[in-house]
């Protein structure tokens, strides 16, 4: 097994070398897609050896798509600037590497681990986070414009030990501003697919979000943070349907 891995960016300067570096020995090839960075981004790649493709943004499905059209290898581990490898998922790709090509098959799962202003989260809905990300590159293909989706052409997929480190969210105000522009974006998606918001919508939702994250997805485990990500999250949830109706009462 050869190994491209491909990777989105757009000014990831503060996270891109932690995530190159964590592929060293590992894969055989690096290509970025860059939404033409502004800041020191192409450069660090460079440094670490990779091809660096600019190519204008027009959704992440689209750039994750071209990047792979680009992959000299078999197979394509995914990767986002903000995540690393972990030692142990290191290791386990490695030894997939020494398999012959009847043992592999068309898709590994990764199980992401996000870590929320220095601490990792392990509740929340949030964990375990398992998404295939090494996989066939004739196999496999990103769909959608918001929340991409790797569509596999086999149902034939394996689960790596170790963690994919997510090195998400670096402050609560950070978060927030994730918030008010991807609800903005779920908003208008659900809007051009006909769906409607009410009253009843913005007072009854965000409420089910909160005690879902927070109780039954056992946010309370991860202490004063895992509140504040149910709490954000019903706050999300309340924007997106705010949103919603706003668009939905304009059009009428």
């Amino acid at each position: 097994m050869r190994i491209s891995a491909v990777i989105i960016t757009f000014n990831e300067e503060q996270n891109i070398a932690r995530c190159l570096s964590s592929m060293e020995g590992v894969v055989d090839e690096i290509i970025v897609v860059d939404s033409f960075s502004t800041d020191n981004t192409k450069a660090i790649c460079e440094q670490y050896g990779a091809l660096v493709v600019e190519k204008e943004f027009l959704d992440y499905s689209s750039s994750k798509n071209h990047g792979n059209s680009l992959a000299k290898h078999d197979y394509i581990l995914s990767i986002d600037a903000d995540e690393a490898l972990s030692d142990e998922l290191k290791q386990s790709i490695s030894n997939l590497k020494t398999k012959s090509t009847e043992e592999l098959v068309d898709a590994y799962v990764l199980n992401r681990l996000t870590n929320y202003c220095g601490k990792w989260i392990y509740h929340c809905g949030w964990y375990p986070d398992k998404k295939p990300r090494l996989f066939r590159k004739n196999k496999a293909k990103w769909v959608g414009t918001i929340h991409e989706e790797l569509v596999i052409e086999s149902k034939e997929a394996l689960e790596l030990d170790g963690h994919l480190h997510h090195y998400s969210i670096t402050s609560i105000e950070d978060h927030v501003n994730r918030i008010n522009k991807y609800s903005g974006l779920s908003a208008r998606d659900f809007y051009e697919k006909g769906k409607r918001s009410s009253t009843l919508h913005i007072l009854v939702k965000p409420k089910v979000k909160f005690l879902k994250c927070y109780f039954l997805k056992l946010g309370i485990l991860d202490g004063y943070y895992g509140y504040v990500i149910s709490k954000l999250s019903a706050y999300e949830t309340f924007l997106r349907y705010s949103k919603l109706k706003f668009l939905n009462d304009k059009k009428s």
